[in-house]
């Protein structure tokens, strides 16, 4: 696994969810706690409900930590290993879907040497903190790829890009944030008009995406589809599509 710089800052996904959690979490144990020193008369109820504060709180903030530790540190892990496994020549036409502040564009920017990483995205900051071009191209600054990296606003459902130009497509965690069928299903289809025939692509995110993605590109007449096993470097657990066009 390549080092990432130290300079760089590529936020926390999905930060409402991971504030959620950890309010809920302390709120529910902060009652657990007044409940114990208030209501000295051990009632069963009283108990009980002391019991399931403590473990829904606990259950609550282990979440919103492991999400954090997803996003800081395993999330770059299961990254580094997708890329590895496109065996990238370097001379190859990338895209990524709702590439956020770099980290997947980055990773696959610094494989290459002829070639070009392009990330699209809407700049959405429910999606992750710190949402924002300028702070994508920060990130590339830092990592020493900005001459290999483009940055386009627009949306995965209309890509500004011409019939078979993309050598390869990438994304993580990003096209279940569309969430009406209709629309992802315009998703599925651009990807196939603009990658090239035998392209490949490496999609990261939530089973039920994978699962409907994978159905999407078979009737598309997709045959070589692989899905993995959930992974739990990434909190929710995710599933790594990968397939070539054919």
């Amino acid at each position: 696994m390549q080092n990432i710089s130290k300079q760089t800052n590529y936020g926390i996904d999905a930060p409402p969810v991971i504030i959620s959690y950890a309010t809920f979490g302390i709120i529910c144990i902060i009652i657990s706690l007044i409940l114990m020193f208030y209501f000295t008369t051990q009632l069963v109820v009283i108990s009980i409900l002391i019991i399931i504060g403590f473990i829904l709180g606990s259950f609550l903030l282990s979440a919103a930590l492991l999400m954090i530790w997803s996003s800081k540190v395993g999330k770059a892990i299961l990254i580094e290993q997708v890329v590895d496994s496109l065996d990238l020549k370097g001379d190859e036409q990338i895209l990524d879907l709702g590439c956020g502040r770099g980290l997947f564009l980055n990773t696959a920017a610094r494989r290459l040497n002829k070639g070009k990483a392009i990330g699209i995205d809407i700049w959405r900051s429910q999606d992750q903190s710190g949402h924002s071009p300028k702070m994508t191209l920060s990130n590339a600054q830092a990592e020493g790829v900005a001459n290999r990296i483009e940055i386009k606003t627009g949306d995965m459902r209309e890509l500004p890009f011409p019939n078979e130009s993309i050598d390869i497509i990438i994304s993580s965690i990003a096209i279940h944030n569309i969430h009406k069928k209709e629309g992802r299903e315009k998703v599925f289809k651009e990807i196939d008009r603009v990658l090239k025939l035998n392209g490949q692509i490496a999609i990261i995110d939530l089973p039920f995406l994978i699962k409907s993605m994978k159905r999407a590109l078979s009737d598309m007449g997709w045959k070589k589809i692989t899905v993995s096993k959930r992974n739990r470097k990434i909190m929710p657990p995710v599933r790594i599509l990968k397939g070539n066009k054919s």
